[in-house]
């Protein structure tokens, strides 16, 4: 991509700009400097998406499963054939380095795509029968309409493939609206899709919050899917409760992990930093608030100040580097905002501070001795930043991890078979790892509680959530 392009939004099956002729600058966050622009959309411009989803939708819906199937297996290969230009466009959007983009993310959203291929042939219903006599039942799982779709920063590509694979598999429409700072991959996602699917099935808008209002506010769509913050899903929320549309909120995520004294200490150290710093701590299940029993304590916090300081942030074509910068100026001043408030019993043990003058890079970070009312254990930071805890028995581990408003995931480590399985009933999370923290497959369903929103990403429960049921009833005799 050159310094000078000028992105658009795709509606209907083609480039389209701006109504209002408005664009911003897009800005490279490894260099701090202006690489594109993009479009800031109005609601004419929504308005002109819905009208060509709702098009494309009324052809679309009629598909069989296996039809479905055949356009979504040929839009993963596609993808796949086009995996080098999309990890290069991705990373410089991003600053994710190059390496581990194309083999930790690309691989996962082709599989995630082709998965959802083949759980559209594979919904399953009651069976019909005769539940009241002379009257035969049975249930359809039918597509919900179109569906506005809102996309953070942290993963473009991937948090695209997580929203738009199950809704086309069950013969949805979408308009995408995908973050301000980070929407390069999404229009050519969805340039990508146009070879394979009716015009107006995929649309994606460009702009700013007051785009997603307008997506949000529309009348077309009949669901709304947002993964972000907390903020912006209580936002969502409210807005589409005004027209009753349904919700599906994935939103922040402050992932306790659990370390018990019979853990395998220098394992779990190495493994929960990567966990952790993986994408700049960008990430909503990272593992990044951690418990440990008094017992194995200190032990712990050198382990882990140690791999903080081995750990190696840079740009994307450094060698050796777990993470790139975070996305943007507002998230690096958030990150170090955090730093400078810590309270006075809290001890830096690695890091804490911004690497480099050029670009938005912060350096892998530790803190100790923090309480569980501390602002850096209640918030999400959203940054290269762990912080460490102790605990005295499991009783009180569970009452510090449930102790936040957050619930999407968490982690437990210990060698006490009895104990995993306490813990893994007792933490209140969507997800619960045991002995490691991360993984995610696309069988699995991936989703939280409380403020970390409702609704289940990947697995049949996440193509279950794009459909509708409908009873239908037989009078036999008739």
């Amino acid at each position: 991509m050159s310094a000078k392009t000028v992105l658009h939004n795709f509606v209907g099956g083609e480039a389209v700009a701006p109504a209002e002729g408005r664009y911003e600058d897009l800005i490279d966050p490894s260099t701090g400097e202006v690489f594109a622009s993009a479009p800031v959309s109005s609601a004419a411009d929504v308005d002109r998406a819905m009208q060509a989803a709702a098009t494309g939708f009324a052809e679309w819906r009629t598909t069989t499963p296996s039809d479905r199937q055949r356009a979504l297996l040929k839009f993963a290969d596609a993808i796949e054939s086009r995996a080098d230009e999309l990890v290069a466009l991705e990373s410089q959007n991003t600053g994710k380095p190059l390496g581990l983009t194309a083999s930790e993310e690309l691989p996962p959203a082709i599989d995630q795509i082709r998965f959802f291929a083949g759980a559209a042939r594979l919904l399953e219903g009651r069976s019909a029968g005769q539940y009241m006599n002379g009257f035969e039942s049975y249930v359809r799982r039918e597509p919900i309409g179109v569906c506005a779709q809102v996309t953070p920063w942290n993963y473009p590509l991937l948090m695209a493939v997580w929203k738009i694979a199950p809704a086309l598999a069950a013969g949805n429409a979408v308009v995408l609206k995908p973050s301000d700072t980070t929407p390069v991959t999404s229009v050519r996602l969805a340039e990508i899709a146009a070879e394979f699917f009716p015009a107006g099935v995929f649309n994606v808008v460009l702009g700013d919050r007051d785009t997603g209002r307008a997506l949000v506010e529309h009348k077309t769509p009949q669901m709304v899917s947002i993964t972000g913050s907390v903020r912006a899903g209580m936002e969502v929320a409210g807005s589409a409760a005004a027209d009753l549309k349904r919700t599906h909120l994935e939103l922040g995520g402050k992932a306790p992990v659990v370390v018990f004294d019979d853990a395998d200490i220098e394992a779990a150290a190495a493994a929960i930093a990567e966990a952790g710093y993986f994408n700049a701590g960008q990430d909503c299940t990272a593992a990044t608030r951690v418990m440990v029993a008094a017992g194995a304590y200190d032990d712990f916090v050198a382990a882990l100040a140690e791999q903080a300081k081995a750990i190696k942030t840079g740009r994307p074509d450094d060698e050796d580097v777990l993470y790139g910068p975070v996305n943007n100026a507002g998230q690096l001043a958030r990150v170090a905002g955090f730093i400078d408030r810590l309270p006075d019993h809290a001890v830096l043990q690695a890091g804490g501070a911004r690497v480099g003058d050029r670009g938005y890079f912060w350096s892998p970070t530790v803190v100790s001795g923090l309480r569980q009312d501390d602002e850096i254990i209640q918030n999400e930071v959203f940054g290269p930043v762990i912080t460490v805890q102790k605990f005295t028995d499991e009783d009180e581990a569970v009452r510090y991890a449930n102790g936040v408003e957050y619930a999407l995931a968490s982690s437990v480590w210990t060698k006490d078979h009895g104990r995993a399985m306490r813990m893994t009933q007792n933490l209140d999370f969507g997800c619960v790892w045991v002995n490691c923290h991360i993984p995610l497959v696309a069988e699995m369903p991936h989703g939280g509680f409380k403020h970390s929103g409702h609704g289940k990403d990947l697995s049949v429960y996440g193509l279950e959530d794009y459909t509708r049921i409908k009873h239908v009833m037989h009078n036999v005799g008739a």
